[in-house]
């Protein structure tokens, strides 16, 4: 029989607080205690003395373009050694699943790229894979932002076999960004949320009536608050208005790119506090993440990272995407926004999930969802990350590191 893993003397994230409780991980998965010691009988196979830190799932990040030298819109010879370098590497940042996200490209880099990046279970390789985030090129070309504005095209004419042909398919696709005033009546989007892929609305010029219009017709989330789209005017507040809109079917998520950078903090107080269980805290994240300051290549369009924390398109002032990690983002969100620890870690990891619908298996530390864990310390950051119950990166000279090593036996490997 599997072994039963036993978490003591932690602070165990759940039910919308942090709860001074044990954590029993068997078979990968978030076991019930009382199934296992009463009714079972079985006492737990390894103890781990957690000293008071706090465990919480791992983070899952819905818009992430790539990182470490890696651009998923720019396809290799071998795409799967990509997706892994990244996988791998977000691991030390708590994050253990992730949407790899494709910005607008040629078209036939759709059918190169698409139908090779596949659904991926996490492990001691990297974080799991989501499905695909498809950010364009259904786009308005006026809020490009970083997108090659030749490469946009106009939704209206589509069907949806067009969009299945012209992605190469949507089997593996979770989300899809488009602009609801370039797609008609928007029926289409319809068909798309009925091929259970979220429809987001982004880049995007829609008023308030096209906004709720788009709601009304399945989509579900918004691309980067505040970011390419129309500002807040208090007459037509746009898409930024359907955070409190009462004329939508059910309440709408929304990105938020916590950095410092892409929001302002008094932009990030309103947003929270008019909405706070749709905010969705992304990375968005690009090829320089966790690279020196200097010029990269994004999909098809030259960026430059200024120092540690900001990207453009070279020679502008122009965003382009960001360089921060999701863990960087968790604290730097808590310190601007003033909410919780809880509310903090929560758009990080419960609300990413219920946007995918997979909140009764990641994002919580409920009973039988996947033991995807994360170490805490007080200031949020990342002790230890687990996977299916496993360590999969340890910061190295960490309590954590002393904890989990003798129980698991550990290799170097792991280590951060």
């Amino acid at each position: 029989m599997s072994k039963v893993y036993k978490f003591f003397n932690c602070r165990v994230m759940r039910n919308g607080a942090l709860v001074k409780d044990d954590l029993w991980v068997r078979d990968g998965k978030i076991v019930d205690p009382r199934e296992v010691f009463w009714f079972e009988k079985t006492e737990p196979d390894v103890l781990l003395d957690c000293t008071g830190m706090i465990i919480a799932p791992g983070f899952i990040d819905v818009q992430l373009n790539g990182g470490f030298g890696v651009d998923f819109s720019t396809p290799s010879d071998d795409i799967h050694s990509g997706l892994m370098k990244v996988a791998k590497g977000v691991l030390k940042h708590g994050c253990t699943s992730f949407c790899p996200t494709i910005i607008t490209s040629e078209t036939e880099m759709y059918q190169k790229i698409v139908p090779k990046i596949k659904r991926t279970p996490g492990g001691e390789h990297g974080a799991s894979i989501l499905g695909l985030h498809l950010e364009g090129p259904f786009i308005n070309p006026l809020k490009k932002g970083a997108h090659k504005e030749a490469l946009i095209k106009n939704l209206e004419n589509f069907t949806i076999k067009d969009i299945e042909q012209f992605y190469g398919s949507l089997n593996d696709v979770s989300i899809i960004t488009l602009a609801p005033e370039k797609a008609g009546d928007m029926k289409i989007i319809r068909k798309i949320v009925k091929r259970k892929v979220v429809v987001s609305v982004g880049h995007t010029t829609a008023d308030i009536a096209q906004g709720e219009q788009a709601a009304r017709n399945g989509a579900t989330f918004i691309t980067h608050l505040f970011n390419a789209m129309l500002p807040f005017h208090h007459r037509d507040p746009g898409v930024v208005g359907l955070l409190t809109s009462d004329d939508i079917p059910t309440p709408i998520f929304y990105g938020l790119i916590a950095d410092g950078i892409h929001t302002h903090p008094s932009a990030t107080r309103i947003a929270y506090r008019s909405h706070p269980e749709g905010l969705v805290l992304v990375t968005d994240a690009i090829i320089a993440l966790g690279l020196k300051p200097g010029i990269h290549q994004f999909g098809p369009v030259t960026i430059e990272k200024k120092g540690e924390e900001k990207a453009t398109i070279a020679g502008t002032e122009t965003l382009a995407g960001s360089v921060a990690s999701m863990d960087f983002c968790v604290r730097k969100f808590k310190e601007m926004s003033g909410c919780s620890v809880v509310e903090a870690l929560e758009c990080a990891t419960l609300h990413p999930a219920q946007l995918l619908n997979i909140q009764h298996q990641k994002g919580t530390t409920n009973f039988g969802a996947d033991a995807d864990l994360i170490l805490l310390d007080d200031n949020l950051n990342v002790q230890a990350t687990l996977i299916a119950g496993i360590p999969v990166w340890i910061k190295k000279g960490g309590f954590a590191c002393r904890l989990l090593k003798s129980k698991f036996g550990l290799t170097n490997d792991i280590y951060g």
